[in-house]
């Protein structure tokens, strides 16, 4: 099956009740080589994303905003995302000017309160 190389819709869901789905960065026509990388939902993000893990393809270089920007204009309610959460990169905490790698795990992290 050919998909259009500029697609950013949900491409599948997962099963095994992990929520999940793939979604493509539309791509620029100059760019060759596209990077993939796992992004993790955890608690309140998983809630509004309703999904707590998906699969990412961007064009290189990517980083970390242009994932979060991806994910908040096509996944539904993306929008209600902050424009820069917290996150974390292969278990690191990264800003949002962070260049992804292929195979990066990036993890969107709620602000948590405690007591």
């Amino acid at each position: 099956m050919v998909r259009d190389a500029i697609t950013n819709d949900i491409l599948q869901w997962a099963s095994l009740g992990d929520l999940a789905t793939a979604v493509t960065y539309p791509a620029p026509a100059a760019a060759s080589t596209t990077v993939t990388v796992t992004v993790r939902a955890f608690a309140r993000y998983a809630e509004i994303l309703g999904l707590e893990k998906t699969t990412l393809k961007l064009a290189e270089p990517a980083t970390v905003g242009e994932a979060v920007k991806l994910l908040r204009n096509s996944v539904p309610n993306g929008h209600l995302l902050p424009e820069r959460p917290l996150v974390a990169v292969n278990l690191e905490h990264v800003l949002v000017e962070m260049p992804l790698s292929e195979g990066d795990e990036l993890a969107l992290l709620p602000p948590l309160a405690g007591g």
